[in-house]
This record gives C-alpha cells, sequence and structure tokens, in this order.
C-alpha cells in the first residue's frame, strides 16, 4: 500500500499546501493550515476499500424503513438514553468530567454484553492489569472480555477485523494516532482522521462503537467539533464528581430522542441504575420550609418530579446577586421583571439564589411557574404544601402558557401522593388523576392567588 501524503489545510478557505506556513497564501489568515491525509494517496485498505466502488442510486420508495434492529446493553437506563438498545454499526461518543464513572459504565456495559456476544475494550490510558483490578473490584464477570492495549488506529482497526467484535471501546480518541500524521496524539487531525477511520470500520463491519472523550475546562468536548457530527449518538455524563448521582443525556441521537436522561447512582460496586429518580429527588426535610416547591420536568420520553428551592434575601450591594444552580440565569431575570409588571412584587433590592435539587440540570420553560413560586414563597416567608405541584410557562405579558405532555406529568405527580397541582388551562385534564386536585390558571395574578390563598 502506498503511504499516505501528507498536505496542510486552511480552516478558513480550505486551500491546501505541501507544507505548513504561518499564514494562508490564498485568503491572508493566520495559523490556520492543520495537517490531514490526502484522500486521493493511500487510502484503499485503512479506510476500508471504499476508494472506487460505486454508490447504489435508490429512490425513497425502494429504500427499506424497517426498524433498524436492537441488543440490549443489560442497563435499562442507558437503554433508554440509547433510544431502546445498540444498533449495530452505531458510533457513541461519551464525554465528562475526569473521575465522572465513563470508563466504569463502559467497562461494566462491556462485560455484560460479552457474555452474549464477543466484545473488545481497547484502552489507551490504562494498562491491561489496571482495568483487570477495576473489574474485580466491581465484582463484573470477567471470563469473556477481550483487553487490549493500543494506541495506533491502523494496529486497532486490524485486530478488530481478526476478531470481529460486536461491540468495541475506544477509551480514549484523544489517545489514538494514525501512523499517516506527524502530529502529536490529541491533536485537531488525529482526533479527526482516528475518528473518521472507526467510523468507516464501524459502518463496514457492523461493529457498534462505544468512544469516549476527553472535556475541556468549559465542559465541551475537547478536539474539532466536527468529531460530534461524525459519530451517531452523543452522550454526556453531569453531575458532580463528590456526589452520588450521575446524569447521562443524550444531546444527539440519530436512533432516538434527544435529552433523553438516564440516573445512575454511582456506589463502591460501580454505577447503580436508579428506577425511579423521582422518589431520590423528592427526598425533603420533614417541616415545610420557605422557598422550596416541586416542578415536573420533561426529560426524554418520561416525567420526572424535581424540587426547586429559592433563597431571597435583602442585598448590600448597588447590583443585586441573580445565582441560579441547573437554570437559566438569564431567564430568572426575565421572570423577576414579569413578576414586578404582572404580580407587584419587586426584587431589585433583594438578592435571589435558585437551585434544583440533585444537580439535575432544567433546560425547558416548564419550570418558570414554580421557579416564581420559590421566590415568592422564600420573600413572604410563607412554605408551600408538601403535596403541591406547579409547572407552566409564564410570558412577557403575564399569561401562562400550557407545556407539552401535561397529561403524564399530572400522573407521575399522582403516583407520587401529590394531591394538588396549579398548571396552565391549556393541561387541565378533563377528568383529574385519583386523588389530586388541579388548578388550572390562565394569567400570573391567578397563580399568586391560588398559591397564597
Amino acid at each position: 500500500m502506498a503511504k499516505a501524503k501528507r498536505i496542510y489545510g486552511c480552516t478558513e478557505c480550505g486551500a491546501t499546501f505541501p507544507k505548513w506556513a504561518g499564514q494562508c497564501a490564498d485568503c491572508g489568515a493566520w495559523n490556520t493550515l492543520v495537517e490531514t491525509v490526502d484522500p486521493g494517496t493511500g487510502a484503499s485498505d485503512t479506510r476500508g476499500g471504499w476508494v472506487g466502488q460505486q454508490a447504489q442510486i435508490k429512490t425513497l420508495a425502494e429504500v427499506s424503513v424497517e426498524e433498524m434492529p436492537r441488543f440490549s446493553t443489560a442497563s435499562a437506563e442507558l437503554d433508554r438514553v440509547l433510544g431502546g438498545g445498540l444498533v449495530d454499526g452505531s458510533v457513541v461518543l461519551i464525554g465528562g468530567d475526569p473521575g465522572i464513572g465513563k470508563s466504569t459504565i463502559l467497562l461494566q456495559t462491556l462485560c455484560n454484553i460479552a457474555q452474549r456476544f464477543p466484545a473488545l475494550y481497547v484502552t489507551g490510558e490504562e494498562s491491561q492489569q489496571q482495568v483487570a483490578m477495576r473489574a474485580r473490584r466491581l465484582g463484573l464477570p470477567e471470563d469473556k472480555l477481550k483487553v487490549m492495549t493500543e494506541t495506533c488506529i491502523e494496529a486497532i482497526i486490524a485486530t478488530a477485523r481478526r476478531e470481529q467484535p460486536k461491540v468495541m471501546v475506544i477509551d480514549s480518541i484523544q489517545t489514538i494516532f494514525t501512523e499517516q500524521l506527524q502530529s502529536a496524539p490529541g491533536g485537531v487531525a488525529q482526533v479527526r482522521e482516528s475518528a473518521a477511520l472507526l467510523v468507516r470500520h464501524a459502518k463496514q463491519s457492523g461493529t457498534a462503537i462505544f468512544l469516549v472523550g476527553h472535556v475541556t475546562k468549559e465542559g465541551a468536548l475537547a478536539g474539532p467539533r466536527v468529531l460530534e457530527h461524525m459519530v451517531d449518538t452523543v452522550l454526556y455524563f453531569e453531575g458532580e464528581s463528590d456526589g452520588r448521582l450521575r446524569l447521562l443525556r443524550a444531546v444527539k441521537n440519530r436512533f432516538g430522542a434527544i435529552n433523553e436522561l438516564g440516573v445512575f447512582g454511582m456506589t463502591d460496586r460501580g454505577l447503580k441504575e436508579v428506577s425511579n429518580p423521582s422518589a431520590i429527588f423528592l427526598t425533603r426535610a420533614q417541616a415545610e420550609v420557605p422557598g422550596s416547591v416541586v416542578m415536573a420536568t420533561w426529560e426524554g420520553t418520561r416525567p420526572m418530579l424535581v424540587e426547586v428551592q429559592a433563597l431571597v434575601d435583602t442585598s448590600h450591594l448597588a447590583n443585586p446577586r441573580r445565582v441560579t444552580l441547573g437554570l437559566d440565569q438569564n431567564r430568572l431575570a426575565m421572570l423577576l421583571a414579569v413578576l414586578h409588571r404582572h404580580g407587584g412584587i419587586p426584587t431589585h433590592d433583594q438578592d435571589v439564589f435558585l437551585n434544583v435539587v440533585g444537580g439535575v440540570k432544567v433546560l425547558e420553560t416548564a419550570s418558570d411557574l414554580a421557579l416564581m413560586a420559590a421566590v415568592m414563597s422564600s420573600l413572604r416567608n410563607r412554605p408551600l404544601p408538601h403535596d403541591l405541584l406547579v409547572f407552566g410557562e409564564v410570558g412577557l405579558s403575564g399569561e401562562v402558557r400550557p407545556v407539552p405532555s401535561g397529561q403524564e406529568r399530572l400522573k407521575e405527580a399522582a403516583k407520587h401522593g401529590f394531591k394538588r397541582a396549579i398548571v396552565p388551562k391549556g393541561n387541565a385534564p378533563k377528568e383529574a388523576p385519583a386523588g389530586l386536585q388541579v388548578v388550572a390558571v390562565t394569567r400570573l395574578e391567578q397563580a399568586l392567588d391560588a398559591l397564597f390563598e
């Protein structure tokens, strides 16, 4: 096989050059030339033999639309996030902070899958002894899983073609390099080319591949953004490293719903599934305290009950503080303005702190009404009942708008023993769930009256 020719391409205009230079000769941009491989040379073997093959053309009516076969990972929460299980030939990228549990959950998954199908765990950061020690510490079955320590992508793909695993883990993509490039592992070109070879191998052989990705200090996946476009599914681990709960969220999924959430608990025996996360997040103080209210958020395909806490205190600063954990800080500022304009409650001289218990990040607008209820409860020092549920979107003109999947949220609340719910009129059911009183409101003023009647 002829050795691939290295070229340097400009990230701004796309021009290519045989040698690196500080400035692009075509567009004049500085420091934009990155190393890459000339696709016209040396690509017949490592790229899966695709060069020169004629692509098939079909009409949409001729294309089979049968459901893609899936197989379980032996973890119900991971299956939920993946959209129902793993798809043959899919490539899944998992990112998260160091120590959050990425390698742990993948080792658990592969040890269980290896009891039914051939599986290969490729580690570029740890030795085989370290992987074996973790498996024994977690009490995992070790007799079937094959482990390989390698960082050269050509050697990894050659081994995968020989072993033909059904599932393969690459831990991590930032440690993998290709011999066709001279740059160090973890660079933009190395990550891009290595991932491209793995994706091609997965699609050609039907092997499902998990890629572990490092994150930057801002929390984004390290390396080129094209990495997220190349894979089929992107999962993020959320939660504090010193906490017990871990949240696995799908931010991209070609085979299922995005924003699906899996909840795990970190124990000395690894990550354990939390099948009823609402019960975990609703562990509240025995006595009713001001500033606490429960809302129903929608995560992927299921409702989840979480507690929103607010603390409002007199500010001694020229600009009062607005601090949120798990909520959008800009939306808080907007809702406080709505509360002043349409509710007659000023907070311009108050510090406002908001927190979603359990480390959950609430991204939807259904939290608006619950957020304002918690702020009012803390401001007036009036606790809200434990059996009260609040959700709904609040507009700038003070109207309370309906949110998606209102019926399912109410059923989840009734299942956990809630007696009263304040919801938008558009989400009020014709027949409320047994034991649940539903109060429908259309304006912010009505909601405040219902909260503190």
